[in-house]
């Protein structure tokens, strides 16, 4: 069986923060444990870099929208290296393969698109119009950009999404579309009862011209969200490639839960225009907050991986992030509960146990550990939490070995064993250490990829081979001011 996994493409009109990095790593999990399975994967990310916002920030810099976007999408694949995310592919919105495509797309769909009158509210911030109703109850000004909205009148090519509500709620309450966790499914089961209204598609060349040209009509671009969407197909080579052919549905697609309704929504509409399969799963996470308060660069209450990565090391970040934000809801970032996951999980927990058990054979059995039997320990409701992207439930049951480890240390006491001269059955106890460590090391490797390779390192050849330093070392003392 073959794997897709996607994440969604993050806007460049900002720096990428430690809330994005969440995603990143929980689609990396995924790709990481399906190739561990065997199965042929393709993991893709990528940036949306068309719209008015786009060129309007570029303006400001005094510098042309390709120049903004080069410099901003690259920030975010330096940050995909940064915390050693496994993807194959990177799409940008304005790599041609993706604008011809999208043409394609659109040419393909043409049944269900046709021209209208649009009026409403509209944020340049947020790129999209909001309704008279949301628009009064914020008193004309967006909260997210405290701008005003502008009244906009203009003539638009719609989508029919409204010929798709029912098919869409059908695939939504059958599980043929998989929506999780269950509160956001409900979520946009009740957005689709209500009915979802057709959606302007296309907006005149002369209010915004950094974008997609519409196909036979010069004077619209494409609206930046409908045609981002089309890039988890573009990038597989829609239509005609081995691998959209190979690849097609998606097993995941990720996102963060303030675009549910273009995935969950918009999305399948565009699909099943297009007559094609709906991915299997979409998993949507929360947001993350730092010391309890909203991502805020204006207030300075922000966190870049590169600032955790820096103090500790990438694998304590992707743990903390993995581990200690709930996969289903909302969590927070804490530099206290970083460094009490650091000092207590992962340099005294793993850490020692694995330090013990080195130092252990290496002076009782000369750094001969002999026959290694099988990983003793089950792995289904680890298996079962990963088929839920329950991460943090993952890493829970991965703790509850790492815990068992350390307690059997503390009862079987290898060095009585080794004063008693019992050493049949010291070898027997230090081979079974090195076994669950072995097993450790597995299941982390999605998780924590550099902290596997290590344990493996040291045990995985029959003979111990002491690291050179610590399991997590530590870079820096003091938490940023």
């Amino acid at each position: 069986m073959n794997y897709f996994v996607t994440t969604s493409i993050p806007y460049v009109n900002g720096e990428p923060h430690v809330g994005f990095a969440l995603e990143l790593l929980q689609a990396d999990v995924l790709a990481r444990y399906a190739r561990a399975q065997k199965m042929p994967t393709l993991f893709s990310t990528g940036t949306d870099e068309h719209g008015g916002k786009i060129a309007e920030k570029a303006k400001e810099l005094k510098i042309t929208p390709k120049q903004y976007v080069d410099q901003m999408s690259k920030k975010f694949r330096d940050l995909e290296k940064l915390l050693n995310v496994s993807n194959d592919r990177f799409i940008r919105t304005t790599d041609p393969g993706h604008e011809q495509r999208a043409q394609i797309i659109w040419k393909a769909i043409a049944k269900d698109i046709y021209k209208g009158k649009y009026s409403g509210w509209y944020c340049t911030g947020c790129e999209s119009f909001v309704t008279e109703a949301v628009a009064k109850a914020n008193k004309g000004i967006c909260p997210l950009h405290n701008r005003p909205y502008e009244k906009l009148e203009e003539e638009n090519y719609f989508f029919k999404l409204s010929a798709y509500n029912e098919q869409i709620t059908r695939a939504i309450t059958d599980g043929k579309l998989r929506i999780i966790p269950d509160s956001r499914k409900h979520e946009i089961l009740n957005v689709l009862k209500s009915g979802i209204e057709d959606i302007s598609i296309s907006r005149p060349k002369e209010k915004i011209s950094w974008g997609i040209p519409v196909p036979d009509d010069p004077t619209q671009v494409m609206y930046v969200w409908f045609e981002a969407l089309m890039n988890y197909i573009t990038v597989l080579g829609y239509p005609e490639h081995q691998d959209f052919k190979k690849f097609w549905p998606a097993n995941v697609q990720l996102i963060g839960k303030d675009i549910l309704r273009f995935h969950a929504a918009i999305w399948p509409g565009i699909l099943l225009s297009l007559g094609l399969p709906l991915p299997h799963t979409l998993y949507v996470h929360g947001f993350i907050t730092i010391e309890g308060k909203k991502i805020s660069k204006s207030t300075g209450n922000f966190v870049t991986p590169e600032e955790v990565i820096k103090k500790y090391n990438v694998d304590t970040l992707r743990y903390y992030l993995l581990r200690h934000i709930p996969s289903y809801e909302d969590g927070d970032f804490s530099w206290d509960r970083i460094e009490q996951a650091y000092n207590n999980e992962l340099a005294n927990e793993l850490g020692n146990g694995l330090q013990r058990t080195v130092a252990m054979i290496s002076k009782y059995q000369n750094g001969i550990i002999g026959d290694i039997p099988p990983s003793r320990h089950d792995t289904a409701q680890y298996t079962q939490a990963l088929a839920n992207c329950r991460f943090d439930q993952a890493l829970d049951e991965v703790w509850e070995i790492v815990r068992g480890l350390n307690q059997y240390i503390e009862e079987e006491k290898p060095w009585a064993l080794a004063k008693a001269n019992e050493a049949e059955h010291l070898q027997e106890v230090l081979a079974n250490q090195a076994s669950d460590l072995l097993q450790i090391a597995d299941l982390l490797e999605p998780f924590i990829p550099d902290t596997a390779v290590k344990i493996r390192h040291s045990l995985g050849e029959g003979v111990v081979r002491p690291l050179k330093e610590t399991l997590f070392p530590k870079h820096e003392t003091a938490a940023p001011a």
